[in-house]
């Protein structure tokens, strides 16, 4: 399978379909953290480039509630991250998942097909994540553990903390790649 792992400078997702055999390239405007295909760019380059899969990470930084006290200075900001967003889902790819963190999305475009937490992929933390799936079923928890850590919501400003944010926990990967792939 072609899978497109859209808005991922990590290669988590990317490396974890490749693992099962895929054929796997991620896409950021940043450089990949683990060598590897990777297109360094815009992803709506390549959105017409004959992809089976896509799993899209948009960035959420006008999109997720957390940030709320901010939508007034934003508007414009978030039109254009939920006009992406929408670009995302639209693409002219059979199976898409997109995923982001509890947002705006859910009430300007649609509400998510699941949300998910990390505890049910064997990380003992919390982060609710939400997934807007095309063709795709549920993911199936593979791992469910004990500890509701809020490590990712708790950690101290940084200039890097976005980054590590936004990762993709190593678990809820595989699951993708097992369960999608």
């Amino acid at each position: 399978m072609k899978v497109l792992v859209a808005c991922e400078y990590s290669a988590t997702v990317r490396e974890a379909f490749k693992a099962k055999g895929h054929y796997a390239m991620s896409c950021d405007l940043l450089p990949t953290e683990i060598p590897g295909e990777h297109y360094e760019g815009d992803v709506r380059d390549i959105l017409h480039d004959g992809w089976d899969l896509m799993i899209a990470h948009p960035p959420c930084t006008h999109l997720a509630v957390s940030g709320a006290r901010w939508f007034k200075d934003k508007r414009e900001e978030q039109k254009e991250a939920l006009a992406f967003v929408q670009e995302l889902l639209d693409a002219p790819i059979p199976r898409i998942a997109l995923e982001n963190p509890i947002s705006i999305i859910s009430s300007k475009i649609r509400k998510p097909d699941q949300i998910i937490q990390p505890w049910m992929f064997g990380h003992g933390e919390t982060k609710a994540t939400c997934l807007w799936l095309k063709n795709l079923p549920d993911l199936v928890p593979t791992n469910i553990v004990d500890g509701r850590e809020a490590r990712v919501h708790k950690m101290a400003p940084s200039p890097d903390r976005w980054k590590e944010r936004s990762r993709t926990f190593t678990g809820v990967a595989q699951a993708m790649a097992e369960q999608w792939g």
